[in-house]
């Protein structure tokens, strides 16, 4: 049933939802976008590409509108067979939603990447909103050229220029959107910003937060399982949460010497979950080797990656 809200002088006013999907070569910023619209941290960031691996659903609602938006994995070139679920998943949010929002990196040069997503944002059918991100770090001057670029790619529904990480137009990109929505039901409650589980959302922040705190190879191997997470007798809620890494060298890098970077990680992402859930936390982490789970389908299933 759809929801329609009384207005003034007792006319109904049309309530207006749907799902939009945020696509975008990998490291331009669709997570910070997810983060900003949201109003809340539910997207993990970092400077590391391929970040995101599922898709994050955020919830975004108002007296006359709710907007799903669906934070994809970076659309990239896979080496592994997590590499393709990430691709796989990306994709088919394109044909899930009522909007796409192509998202780009204005400081970079227009490359294969963003020609690559073009085309298959041809071939969805769905109207894409194409949104100029970091235009803090570019003179406006530099803005139309960009612009026309594009134009010369795709028919794009609307171009906004935004930057995610200092807030700039994000309500004007919600305007935009708004326009493409159809009547539809509320199908969140109005106080809730994500549809995936507390358990989701804490693993995720402790994998940021390994992200920050390592380099080399050990970003790209890292997953993070939450094996135990429960409200104690005194209120306190504890965690356990299990790191998992492919070779036993990023395991000492995970660790650290006398385990300093563990009780970093430890105790950053302690500071973030206790906002998320309003409570003192308990957090305990072990780190675990499982060699080269990336290509294991079982193990990819156990730790949440699944095409449905």
């Amino acid at each position: 049933m759809t929801k329609r809200n009384q207005g003034s002088g007792g006319e109904k006013k049309v309530f207006r939802s749907g799902f939009v999907a945020i696509v975008g070569r990998p490291n331009v910023g669709k997570s910070t976008l997810m983060n900003g619209l949201i109003g809340q941290k539910i997207a993990i960031m970092s400077d590391k590409p391929q970040t995101t691996r599922n898709k994050i659903h955020g919830v975004y609602t108002t007296d006359n509108m709710q907007i799903v938006f669906l934070d994809t994995p970076g659309i990239h070139k896979p080496n592994s067979k997590l590499g393709d679920f990430m691709n796989k998943s990306a994709e088919s949010a394109l044909s899930e939603v009522e909007v796409i929002l192509f998202l780009t990196d204005v400081s970079e040069e227009l490359g294969g990447g963003d020609r690559f997503i073009i085309e298959r944002l041809k071939k969805s059918g769905t109207p894409v909103i194409l949104v100029l991100n970091k235009i803090d770090k570019v003179h406006p001057e530099a803005l139309l050229p960009i612009i026309a670029k594009y134009r010369e790619l795709h028919d794009f529904a609307e171009i906004v220029p935004i930057s995610a990480l200092q807030g700039n137009n994000i309500n004007t990109l919600v305007e935009q959107i708004a326009k493409y929505l159809p009547e539809g039901p509320q199908y969140y409650p109005a106080d809730q910003v994500t549809d995936h589980p507390e358990q989701f959302v804490v693993a995720e922040m402790i994998r940021e937060k390994i992200l920050h705190l390592t380099r080399e190879e050990v970003p790209h191997s890292i997953a993070v399982m939450i094996e135990d997470m429960r409200v104690q007798d005194n209120g306190v809620v504890y965690i356990g949460a299990v790191i998992f890494v492919e070779r036993d060298s990023q395991k000492g890098i995970v660790i650290g010497k006398q385990g300093a970077v563990l009780k970093e990680v430890g105790k950053l992402a302690r500071h973030d979950i206790e906002t998320l859930l309003g409570s003192r936390t308990f957090l305990e982490l072990w780190v675990k080797v499982k060699k080269d789970w990336r290509n294991q389908d079982r193990v990819l299933k156990d730790l949440g990656f699944r095409n449905d």
